[in-house]
């Protein structure tokens, strides 16, 4: 075998990405990516493929919930001026469709 052909079939480490809400790193797949856009509102990009700059959030209402009441989605980020209140108001409806908590042990309440 040529050394080129095994050194491709060497299995590939996956992107890692640090969720905003909890601050923990996980593979970028099971994360959700949130884009701003040019006009400065914030899309949830189930692709993770839309332009503009990104950030990361696990799949549950704890990490959602953390982002948004301490602003540090806005400032992943990097907005001028804070979300509005018709974004605001769709991301909170779609963190609304998510479990409450995942089975890390960050969620847990002390």
């Amino acid at each position: 075998m040529c050394r080129k052909q095994t050194l491709r079939q060497k299995s590939r480490q996956s992107p890692q990405r640090t969720c905003v809400g909890c601050q923990q790193v996980e593979d970028k797949r099971q994360l959700i990516r949130l884009v701003r856009t040019l006009e400065g509102a914030v899309n949830i990009d189930e692709t993770g493929k839309h332009p503009g700059r990104g950030a990361y959030l696990h799949r549950c209402q704890y990490c959602w919930k953390a982002a948004l009441q301490k602003r540090r989605l806005e400032h992943a980020l990097r907005l001028r001026d804070p979300l509005s209140r018709e974004n605001l108001d769709i991301l909170e409806a779609y963190a609304e469709t998510l479990p409450e908590k995942l089975d890390f042990s960050h969620t847990q309440e002390t």
